[in-house]
């Protein structure tokens, strides 16, 4: 698993597409919201703006990326070579996405400390940590399950932009606007739950027990994501 992860490290390297959008992109981002803090803590809170960053990263950094280079190793038989491999199938899975998904965690631990540099720290670290770990999980299951329905790289531009818009617009919504109305449908829809207990982990005010429950709806999006790439994610291409 490690020798397919150090080589697929160095294919994203290489790959200027992948490295725009899985690194310079969020990046990119993520420094405006910090800059513009102030502003952005007006029109949301603090909360907010961690929530949509780690959404940005997890969207384009991890899910994008995932489902693009998935694409890109089954249409040049990549993933079916590996089959023959004594490698597991967890395992070349595990390989291909351990580089991608390690970068992702490292840019939100790094943007989310100048944001508590820049702005003030969270007000509960490691609730913050435990909806980081589950928005990466919940991006990276979509991950798989949309590479299923993924042709090539170029087919990816059109499958990614769903679901990736969509939880960047919904970790927006919840985060201006709160989940005292249609509490049920924020929590429910992707992202939704996970956003709130970013501003919770942030902004604090909840009690522990509370935000701790809204780890469900994004642990039941996982689960929903894991059957889906189950299947749908294939080895091969259509013939």
């Amino acid at each position: 698993m490690l020798s397919i992860a150090l080589g697929e490290l160095i294919q994203i390297f290489r790959n200027r597409l992948v490295l725009v959008t899985s690194i310079l992109m969020p990046a990119a981002v993520s420094a405006y919201f910090i800059y513009q803090h102030e502003a952005f803590a007006t029109l949301g809170s603090l909360g907010y703006i961690a929530a949509v960053v780690t959404f940005t990263v997890g969207a384009f950094g991890l899910y994008t990326t995932t489902v693009t280079t998935l694409a890109s190793r089954r249409q040049n038989l990549f993933l079916k070579r590996l089959r023959s491999t004594p490698a597991s199938d967890a395992g070349i899975l595990s390989g291909l996405m351990l580089p991608v998904t390690v970068l992702a965690v490292v840019q939100v631990i790094a943007i989310l400390t100048a944001l508590a540099v820049v702005a003030g720290g969270p007000a509960n670290v490691l609730l913050l940590a435990a909806a980081v770990l589950a928005t990466v999980i919940m991006m990276l299951g979509l991950g798989l399950a949309t590479a299923g329905l993924t042709n090539s790289p170029e087919h990816a531009q059109v499958t990614t932009l769903p679901v990736s818009l969509g939880a960047i617009a919904v970790a927006t919504w919840v985060g201006i606007s709160g989940t005292e109305e249609l509490t049920l449908l924020k929590r429910l829809l992707p992202g939704g739950a996970a956003t709130e207990l970013v501003l919770n982990a942030w902004n604090g005010g909840v009690p522990v027990a509370d935000s701790l429950l809204l780890l469900l709806p994004t642990l039941g999006w996982v689960a929903v994501a894991v059957v889906l790439a189950s299947r749908l994610f294939r080895w091969e291409p259509r013939r």
